[in-house]
């Protein structure tokens, strides 16, 4: 696992090392709006996690998902502000994103 000081350089080295997609949140899926590219849970492993404080802020912080997908061959993150998505997520989803941010 690796250590990084902020969001911006997480995602710089995730990006340099292939995660090059931009996933968010669906009700019961993950989406990629770039290739128009919906994955459910089952479809999709979350490789890395990394979780960020707000210094000042709790609303500052912040979860990065490293995501890869044997469909289509798919590496990409997500950012997430914590506990953001509990609120309008399937379970199986909610389940998923809760198993590694624990």
């Amino acid at each position: 696992m690796y250590v990084y000081d902020t969001v911006t350089a997480a995602v710089s080295d995730l990006e340099k090392r292939g995660y090059e997609y931009d996933f968010t949140l669906g009700p019961d899926y993950i989406e990629c709006k770039a290739i128009d590219m919906q994955l459910m849970p089952e479809e999709f492993e979350i490789d890395e996690v990394y979780r960020f404080e707000g210094m000042n802020d709790p609303a500052d912080s912040a979860v990065i998902y490293a995501i890869s997908s044997p469909v289509g061959n798919l590496k990409g993150v997500m950012i997430d502000a914590y506990g953001a998505y509990a609120e309008n997520v399937s379970p199986e989803l909610l389940d998923k994103l809760k198993m590694h941010h624990d």
